[in-house]
C-alpha cells in the first residue's frame, strides 16, 4: 500500500483490546532449542564457536579495528558470493521516527557499516544532538571538534567536518556535538532553514552510494531539513504496542513535506526492530504492520539483542562487535536487502 496517499487514520492503531499474551510460554521462559538457535534464512553463518565475544580467542584481546571488520565479513559472507550492488544514484535515506528508543541510530550504525564493508561508499550524518551515532562509529564528537552544526548554521562545506570511520575505508561520519542542541533554534531566523543540509550534501564534491541521516527523536526543523534533503525515508518501527501510535503525525509531516518543499519524497523502507519471539504481541504488531505497509517492509527483522545494546559501548557496530550474533546477521540481511531493492528500482533520481 503507497504510504504517499495516506490519511492519518490510514495508519494502523494498536489494537483497542489491547494484545494478548503468550499462552505457550511465559514471559522470559526459554525458547526451545530450535528456536533459539536458528539462523537467519539466506545468510552464511559459520560456527560461532569461534565468533562469539564470550568465547575467548587466540587473537590479542583488542585487535585494531580493521582486523575486526575484515573479520566481520570473513564471519557474515564467508564464501564472498553475497554482494551488496552499488546503486545507479547517490540514495539520501532519511532515518526517522519521532517515538525515542526504537532503534533509530542502531539500525543507522549497522546499515552503514555492512554496506561499507561490502564497497559501497557511505556517508552517515549525525542530526542527533544527543550524538549517539557519532559515539557507534567512534568518531569524537566533544565540544569543539567541527560538527553538523557548522555546516547548517556557518555554511562550512560538509567535506571539511566529514571524518573517515577506523578500520572501515569505504564510511565516513559526519559527527553531531553539544551545539546542535541550540540549531534548532538558531535555524527558526535564517533563510531557506529547511533546505540547509540538502545544501550542504548537494555540494560534497565526492558523491556516496548511500548517505544516511540519522535524526532527532522529535519532528522539528532538524527533522524537516533531513526530511528535505533526503529521497527516501526508512521508518525503524519497534515490535511493541505504542509503537504504532506516533505513526499518524510522522506520516502527517511527511505528507506535509512532500507537498510543499520535497515532492520526491518517498517512505521507501520500514524496518521492524526488537522482535521478541516469546511474545504474540510482537507478531501482532508485525502483522499490522505488514498489512498496512505491505511490500515497503523488509523481511529481515531485527531481534532483541544484547550484542546490539553493548556494541556502541567499545565504539563500535555489532557488526563488528560481534559479527557471530543474532543481531549482527539480522542487519547484515538487512542492508543485502535495501541494496538490492535500490538496484531493483533504479536507485534513487
Amino acid at each position: 500500500m503507497s504510504v504517499g496517499g495516506s490519511h492519518a487514520g490510514d495508519v494502523p492503531q494498536p489494537r483497542a483490546g489491547g494484545y494478548e499474551l503468550p499462552q505457550t510460554y511465559g514471559y522470559g521462559t526459554p525458547l526451545p532449542a530450535q528456536a533459539a538457535g536458528a539462523p537467519v534464512p539466506g545468510v552464511p553463518v559459520q560456527s560461532t564457536e569461534h565468533v562469539s565475544r564470550e568465547t575467548p580467542g587466540t587473537d590479542e584481546d583488542d585487535p585494531p579495528l580493521a582486523m575486526e571488520a575484515l573479520r566481520a565479513v570473513q564471519i557474515l559472507n564467508p564464501s564472498g558470493e553475497i554482494i551488496m550492488p552499488r546503486p545507479d544514484h547517490p540514495r539520501v535515506i532519511c532515518v526517522a521516527n519521532q517515538k525515542g528508543g526504537v532503534g533509530k541510530t542502531t539500525t543507522t550504525v549497522n546499515l552503514a557499516v555492512a554496506l561499507a564493508l561490502h564497497g559501497n561508499r557511505v556517508l552517515v550524518v549525525d542530526l542527533d544532538p544527543q550524538g549517539n551515532a557519532s559515539t557507534g562509529l567512534n568518531v569524537p564528537h566533544h565540544a569543539g571538534v567541527p560538527d553538523v552544526y557548522d555546516c547548517l548554521i556557518d555554511n562550512v562545506p560538509l567535506a571539511e567536518v566529514a571524518q573517515q570511520v577506523e578500520g572501515i575505508p569505504n564510511l565516513y561520519c559526519v559527527p553531531a556535538t553539544i551545539d546542535l542542541a541550540g540549531a534548532e533554534i538558531e535555524l527558526v531566523s535564517v533563510v531557506a532553514r529547511e533546505s540547509r543540509l540538502n545544501r550542504a550534501i548537494t555540494n560534497h564534491p565526492e558523491k556516496f552510494d548511500y548517505v544516511f541521516i540519522d535524526c532527532p527523536p522529535s519532528l522539528g526543523l532538524l527533522t524537516v531539513n533531513a526530511l528535505c534533503a533526503a529521497q527516501e525515508v526508512l521508518i525503524p518501527i519497534q515490535c511493541e504496542y505504542y509503537a504504532l501510535e506516533g505513526l499518524n503525525q510522522l506520516i502527517n509531516n511527511i505528507n506535509l513535506v512532500r507537498q510543499h518543499l520535497n515532492p520526491t519524497l518517498d517512505v521507501s523502507t520500514i524496518l521492524l526492530t526488537m522482535y521478541d519471539r516469546r511474545t504474540r504481541l510482537a507478531d501482532a504488531v508485525e502483522q499490522d504492520v505488514r498489512n498496512h505497509f505491505g511490500a515497503k517492509v523488509l523481511n529481515a527483522v531485527i531481534p532483541r539483542n544484547v550484542r546490539v545494546s553493548e556494541a556502541p559501548s567499545y565504539g563500535q557496530s555489532v557488526m563488528t562487535y560481534d559479527p557471530g550474533s543474532r543481531g549482527a546477521t539480522s542487519y547484515f540481511e538487512a542492508a543485502l536487502e535495501l541494496a538490492v531493492r535500490g538496484v531493483n528500482t533504479g536507485g534513487a533520481a
